[in-house]
């Protein structure tokens, strides 16, 4: 009985305490209930979205590693949306330039047998530089709206805080005019007052665990794309050693 009064108890207390409320104590509850929407929101959208990207690019490892040759996965990975795929697209189209390889050849049965042109070192870091450019790349991709997040963490508790101060203020001031101190005349002041910081924590909590797991999942795929980078500089110098031994 008590457990089921509670809540309803805390909502009529939230609705008393903003009906209390003064313009801009009214006015920075509306905003934060806006900002808890838009904090949400990128969280579930983000989260699904690096989640997908995760479980793809973990896919295509899988797969590159599978094949022989650096260029077999080409045609596929033009479709694929992973960050992964997307690094691995750009550095084959560069690999295929110093190749002489059209894309359309990549598609071709034997076609590893035309990749024993002998890369110069200057070709390999040029492979390198255009590996790093696009991980950097997807790393941006991956981080957007993310400082969104970082802001409503850090600004929600400033702006209940401030609401807090005003209201508070405002209700003393009340207090002095009428000359009387009675906890009756205080008390709804008080309230309004400390519904902006009720807000701004229940903004800026969630906010923060969002952020702290969207980012661990970021940082998952960053290692993920490096370190495929650099199994792919690693794939390439295999086969230029191959193609010395064959040549």
């Amino acid at each position: 009985m008590i457990l089921n009064f509670c809540p309803v108890f805390a909502a009529a207390g939230a609705y008393y305490a903003f009906e209390q409320s003064d313009l801009p104590g009214k006015t920075i509850v509306v905003l934060l209930f806006f900002g808890s929407i838009l904090t949400w929101t990128i969280m579930l959208e983000k989260g699904m979205s690096l989640f997908r990207a995760k479980k793809a690019s973990e896919l295509f490892i899988k797969l590159f590693r599978e094949r022989t040759s650096t260029v077999a996965l080409f045609r596929e990975a033009q479709r694929d949306p992973s960050p992964i795929a997307k690094i691995y697209v750009s550095a084959v189209e560069k690999l295929l330039d110093f190749y002489s390889i059209s894309p359309e050849q990549t598609s071709i049965p034997g076609i590893s047998a035309n990749q024993n042109k002998k890369l110069t070192t200057a070709q390999i870091e040029a492979l390198r530089t255009v590996l790093e450019r696009e991980v950097s790349d997807q790393i941006l991709v991956l981080e957007e709206r993310i400082g969104l997040l970082a802001t409503a963490v850090s600004v929600s508790p400033f702006f209940g805080l401030f609401g807090t101060v005003w209201g508070i203020m405002i209700a003393f001031c009340g207090l002095a005019s009428q000359g009387r101190a009675e906890i009756s005349a205080l008390a709804p002041g008080v309230s309004g007052a400390l519904l902006t910081t009720v807000v701004g924590l229940l903004v800026a909590i969630p906010s923060l665990i969002g952020y702290n797991l969207l980012t661990l999942n970021i940082r998952k795929i960053t290692v993920y794309m490096d370190n495929f980078a650099e199994e792919f500089i690693a794939r390439i110098k295999l086969e230029q050693l191959d193609a010395e031994e064959q040549g």
